[in-house]
């Protein structure tokens, strides 16, 4: 056999071997399309909650079973009831919601307070766009709402729909993460076996870089959305608002969202005002002041205890998360995009000898 014959084999075998892996791949992500969402999350949590894990494993005389099954019990408890609970609630109010709008009475402007005029910088802007449309019929401002409106009913109808299918996807990603728990020594062992095979060394340093990374992102959000929605959520118990479950829950979804409960806190501020109660005014206001800015700190702080991150990074994903997958990519998105960010910064810093992180301080917990 010629050399060049030998040259033709290996090119037809490694071009048949390669389009066999490829139709391999392609095939175990069909099958396992209906799980990627629910997979993806709960390692997310899985890798974001394993210190908690081991020291759990430690108090309960070292018995993994245990510590599995109370981690389990948490994550139904502290991280799915909420927002499952924020979500149902919602969208159980969507139908009074939406007989509400259709009200003539919906679209009554009431005259503004004259303190409200007052306001620096924004009083007379204020002013002036609460005449206009106080002046307009009923009927005129009903045209100007209700196409708004009815986007919004819209959307929480379709949300309405797939609720079944995000709590079984809840469901599912608590047990596959209940699973990963169990063998998760294994799972880290192969996949840095896995990286250090494709890249050698700079493959096992990544993967401890991945790991930190999820763990900081998913930590700083949630943690961050609880604090605050327990903060506004309390101003709004305490200051007889309407329907504070309600509101307690659209301000969860909007911290998650990274918009913050402003959008909930701010009108419920006014309200009170308006009603002429100035003292639950003014404590909803100092409500709102310390829920709006607490995350300015405290996820910053949470998030670059493992890597540093821009907040652009984490508000796309976010929004790009939500829209693409749903609720889960309230999770997901961030904490893709923060992967990403942290490999290219990687690989960029890979030939001045630097890392993004400290790789030695993550080092333990995966070994582990």
């Amino acid at each position: 056999m010629t050399v060049q014959d030998r040259i033709t084999q290996d090119i037809t075998r490694t071009t048949l071997a390669v389009l066999f892996i490829g139709i391999l791949i392609t095939a175990s992500v069909w099958i396992l399309q209906p799980f990627l969402t629910a997979i993806v999350w709960a390692m997310i949590i899985a890798v974001a909650t394993w210190p908690i894990l081991l020291k759990l494993q430690k108090v309960l005389w070292g018995r993994r079973g245990l510590a599995v099954a109370v981690m389990t019990i948490i994550l139904l408890l502290v991280v799915m009831a909420p927002l499952i609970a924020a979500i149902s609630i919602i969208v159980s109010r969507v139908d009074a919601i939406a007989s509400v709008i259709k009200s003539p009475d919906a679209f009554a402007v009431p005259p503004l307070p004259e303190w409200a005029s007052t306001i620096p910088f924004v009083g007379r802007r204020l002013a002036e766009q609460w005449q206009y449309y106080s002046s307009l019929a009923p009927e005129e401002l009903a045209a100007f709402v209700i196409p708004h409106a009815r986007t919004v009913i819209n959307w929480f109808l379709a949300q309405a729909g797939s609720l079944t299918t995000i709590m079984l996807q809840f469901l599912l990603t608590v047990i596959i993460a209940a699973a990963m728990y169990s063998g998760g020594e294994k799972a880290a062992a192969g996949i840095t076996n896995f990286a250090r095979r494709l890249a050698g060394q700079n493959g096992e340093e990544i993967v401890m870089l991945v790991a930190k990374a999820v763990r900081s992102v998913a930590v700083g959000i949630v943690v961050t959305a609880i604090v605050q929605t327990a903060i506004g959520g309390t101003g709004l118990f305490i200051s007889g608002i309407p329907a504070p479950g309600l509101l307690t829950a659209v301000v969860f979804i909007l911290c998650l969202a990274q918009l913050g409960p402003i959008l909930v806190l701010l009108p419920s501020m006014i309200w009170l005002y308006w009603k002429g109660e100035p003292l639950w005014g003014t404590i909803m206001l100092i409500f709102l002041i310390v829920a709006n800015t607490i995350d300015n700190f405290l996820r910053p702080m949470l998030i670059k205890k493992g890597v540093d991150l821009p907040l652009i990074i984490i508000f796309t994903g976010v929004i790009g998360g939500l829209i693409s997958c749903g609720a889960i990519g309230l999770f997901i998105g961030p904490v893709v995009l923060a992967v990403a960010y942290t490999l290219a910064k990687a690989w960029i810093l890979e030939d001045n000898g630097q890392l993004p992180v400290d790789v030695k301080s993550v080092q333990p917990d995966l070994q582990r």
